[in-house]
């Protein structure tokens, strides 16, 4: 057995580029793959909580936008009108195989202050232990650049630590951490597992993320550094195969492992 069958409470990052179309909308027959399986493993007896999204990439779509915006006024009215949109979904889906869901906001400011901190930690145990699955995103309709975790990478990092999980799971739309850039360098391998996060893992992270997130495989590094420092097991899987969820689990070699550092 490995962390990953092994471990109890689980956070799971679902990214924008997992969740929609190119087009903005929501990628319906893949939300409710991932719904799908996340209830069977829930079903299991391990706690999930599900960092997501996908809400202004929605709200884009909703709102019958043409692209992203840039400025910071629309993005949060996108992000206000998309966050219904997508906790109706989760709410429909999740209802069909008998699963509760809890939604909790958040910026930065909550994790600086030790007080507002300690309150998010007794939020998130008793919505668990309520057997609700809490889905996470950033408050982007109120968030701005002094209170913004800036990614949903970071952020399933910092939730990680919060609520004491044992493994995370980045679901992204690439395998896992290559060598080299797969899109551009036909030699590129995957890192099936990383021992410790150094300079030359970084520099061959470096890259842009799809045009409806905000990261890259950079950020995942930095959520990376961030779990795994706190002794949580991190893996990067590909979220076009939702399956693969439950071969992470039976223990197999799946995306790219990073491993928890441990004093």
């Amino acid at each position: 057995m490995n962390c990953f069958q092994e471990s109890r409470r689980i956070v799971i990052k679902i990214g924008s580029s997992t969740l929609t179309h190119k087009s903005g909308h929501i990628n319906i027959r893949r939300m409710e793959q991932i719904v799908k399986v996340l209830s069977d493993i829930r079903n299991s007896g391990k706690e999930l909580i599900l960092v997501s999204s996908g809400a202004i990439a929605v709200g884009v779509g909703k709102l019958g936008l043409r692209e992203r915006p840039s400025d910071t006024a629309s993005k949060q009215a996108a992000a206000a009108v998309g966050q219904c949109e997508l906790m109706y979904l989760y709410d429909k889906m999740f209802a069909e195989y008998n699963h509760s869901v809890s939604q909790v906001l958040m910026t930065r400011d909550i994790i600086e202050n030790a007080h507002r901190k300690q309150n998010a930690i007794n939020a998130f145990r008793r919505l668990i232990d309520f057997g609700t699955i809490p889905i996470v995103n950033e408050n982007d309709t109120v968030a701005i650049e002094e209170i913004e975790f800036g990614d949903n990478d970071t952020l399933s990092a910092v939730v990680a630590k919060l609520t004491e999980a044992d493994v995370l799971v980045i679901m992204s739309d690439i395998d896992g951490l290559y060598s080299g850039n797969p899109r551009t360098d036909s030699t590129a391998q995957l890192i099936p597992s990383v021992e410790a996060i150094n300079q030359e893992i970084e520099s061959i992270a470096e890259g842009a993320g799809s045009s409806r997130g905000t990261g890259g495989m950079i950020t995942k590094i930095h959520a990376a550094q961030i779990a795994t420092e706190a002794g949580i097991d991190m893996a990067i899987i590909n979220g076009e195969h939702p399956e693969q969820l439950y071969r992470l689990f039976d223990g197999e070699s799946v995306g790219t492992h990073f491993v928890a550092q441990h004093p």
